[in-house]
């Protein structure tokens, strides 16, 4: 079972940011949700902890239960829980 870790999002122009297919299916998903094109980024995503610890040491970025990647690197209890990753969590525990 997945035991994720909050991790908000890093500066986009770090390495390892940006965005790949999932980040594009996501935004698509937000906006029919009515948020303003961004707010992805102004969230804290589900993350497994071994991926923050890896990241945190190697730089390499991590993957959010919703599907994003990017590196982490600001207080994620700043920023509001991704509603994918919350909703995807509880049917996990659910289950």
């Amino acid at each position: 079972m997945i035991d994720p870790v909050r991790a908000s999002i890093a500066d986009p122009d770090a390495p390892g940011g940006g965005t790949d297919v999932l980040d594009r299916e996501l935004e698509k998903l937000l906006e029919e949700e009515s948020l303003d094109p961004g707010d992805h980024d102004r969230f804290a995503h589900y993350v497994k902890k071994e991926q923050i610890l890896e990241s945190a040491v190697t730089g390499k970025p991590v993957k959010a239960l919703c599907g994003k990647k990017w590196t982490p690197g600001r207080d994620p209890d700043k920023f509001p829980v991704c509603p994918t990753c919350k909703e995807i969590y509880e049917r996990m525990r659910a289950e």
